[in-house]
């Protein structure tokens, strides 16, 4: 199970996220589409350094190297701009895509996939599916991906994802969106685990 930052500064965002990391978070996508390079630095510095092997970084790329991380994550939109024989320049290396067709094309040096949203969005307002992603799971035929369901993803709905065929689920809105983000990650953790191996 994925957890993804909220876009903006979230009270106590920092202390949050250790305690998801003393509760086991797998990995922490460090998504801040408005963030200056300083202020991702500045971020990053403030998670503990034994956690930054679990970072994933969706911006300012060359951070990478200053932090020694280990994961990148390409919008769709780098993504697109990049050839399919991109050598890798990080260990792990995952991507965004929106529809069956390009989560099938995708290069094989993409660990994992989001595909959203599946669901109508928690933390955006009227972003809402433009087709049904779990009717399409029987159109997948690239095995070497994993592909998470993104978009909507709650303690309600975990289960009839996964047993649609996703390999995992990253949650966003759930856990920022929540009186209490822990309690409620904690809560979709042992659902995760309980139904995957």
């Amino acid at each position: 199970m994925i957890v993804i930052s909220n876009p903006t500064e979230i009270v106590n965002e920092i202390n949050i996220i250790h305690a998801l990391f003393e509760e086991s978070m797998e990995l922490f996508h460090i998504r801040k589409p408005d963030a200056s390079e300083e202020e991702l630095r500045c971020y990053i510095a403030a998670i503990d350094s034994k956690y930054h092997s679990k970072l994933v970084l969706h911006q300012h790329y060359n951070l990478v190297a200053e932090f020694q991380l280990e994961r990148l994550h390409f919008t769709e939109k780098v993504r697109q701009t990049i050839s399919d024989t991109y050598q890798k320049p990080v260990p792990f290396l995952s991507t965004s895509v929106h529809t069956i067709t390009d989560f099938n094309n995708l290069a094989e040096s993409y660990d994992y996939a989001f595909i959203g949203p599946i669901y109508p969005s928690i933390s955006k307002t009227d972003y809402k599916p433009s087709q049904n992603l779990l009717k399409q799971t029987k159109e997948r035929n690239n095995w070497k991906t994993k592909w998470i369901a993104l978009g909507g993803i709650s303690a309600e709905n975990i289960v009839a994802t996964l047993t649609q065929g996703f390999d995992d689920v990253a949650l966003l809105g759930t856990i920022w969106n929540s009186t209490n983000p822990i309690q409620n990650f904690k809560k979709c953790q042992k659902i995760v685990h309980t139904y995957l191996p």
